[in-house]
């Protein structure tokens, strides 16, 4: 990076969950607890950090079309959502594509394959680019790629102002 700190790129896939089996939320918890050791180590490091992939946590109601519905669903129960609030609130990660795309409610990310859900926009924001702050204050641009469907992820792209 211009500033000579290290640019650490993580790529990360956090499984579902199933809110009928603590055992399946109890690993997914256990990643999040884990991923969140690696984040602060890779920061204290004096790296700039982005975390970018499918994390299948909705943080807020702003984040999913029918967040009344899915209130006791995997993806957005109270425990998997504190976790995002430990790393926004209190850990100070930022959230880039939700700072740069604006209170919401959307964009969405992920879409079901069943009934019109892509059609009519009821998504979930479950795909993210976390940093560092002085990483995240370099962003500029978020976009959520919808042009063509080839997944029921769209993906979601920011540019930053990195002038190497």
């Amino acid at each position: 990076m211009p500033d000579g700190r290290t640019l650490t790129v993580v790529s990360v896939y956090v499984h579902t969950g199933d809110e009928t089996s603590p055992e399946r939320m109890a690993e997914k918890l256990a990643f999040l607890d884990a991923m969140t050791s690696r984040m602060e180590a890779l920061r204290a490091q004096g790296r700039h950090v982005l975390i970018t992939g499918d994390l299948n946590v909705a943080h807020r109601e702003v984040d999913l079309k029918n967040w009344k519905g899915n209130l006791s669903s995997a993806g957005f129960l109270p425990e998997e959502r504190a976790w995002f609030d430990r790393w926004f609130d209190s850990l100070g990660w930022v959230d880039v594509g939700r700072s740069l795309a604006g209170d919401g409610p959307g964009p969405y990310t992920w879409w079901s394959f069943r009934g019109r859900a892509f059609d009519n926009d009821a998504g979930w924001r479950i795909d993210y680019q976390i940093a560092t702050p002085g990483l995240a204050a370099r962003a500029t641009r978020a976009a959520i790629y919808k042009a063509r469907r080839f997944s029921d992820h769209a993906p979601l792209t920011i540019d930053y102002d990195i002038d190497w």
